[in-house]
């Protein structure tokens, strides 16, 4: 019998384990080689007298590119003719910016041309009333 604990890991449901470590460890978890998706680590741990503990963390993947959509939220009610923009991009290599498709574009939101609208009205009506003046 070993004088040190144990950890067992396992990733989602696979009955082989992803690695079988006597603790401390350090490790890298290498995410390039998993689906996109929600994953679970589960660590069960042995003491040395035979005693375990288990821990599932679960956690997301998201290596693929990243999608953003504006036009339409999750569980949204909506009816009608709904104009959607769907953007994709990728992270690259990771060791150069690609500054191609790297920001979704959005449309201008409502307030702002409230502004815009109201500034003009105010420049309109300020020339009108300066050319009574004068």
């Amino acid at each position: 019998m070993s004088n040190k604990s144990s950890v067992i890991l396992f990733l989602d449901d696979n009955q082989k384990p992803y690695g079988e470590f006597s603790v401390p460890i350090n490790f890298e978890l290498d995410t390039t080689k998993l689906v996109d998706g929600d994953h679970i680590l589960k660590i069960v741990s042995k003491d040395p007298n035979g005693k375990e503990g288990i821990r599932k963390i679960p956690f997301k993947v998201r290596n693929g590119p990243a999608i953003a959509i504006e036009g339409i939220k999750e569980n949204e009610i909506v009816d009608g003719v709904i104009p959607i923009m769907i953007n994709a991009y990728g992270k690259g290599d990771q060791k150069k910016f690609l500054i191609e498709g790297s920001e979704t574009p959005h449309s201008i939101p409502a307030w702002l041309w409230v502004v815009i609208v109201g500034f003009v009205g105010w420049a309109i009506y300020y020339v009108i009333t300066a050319m009574k003046i004068i």
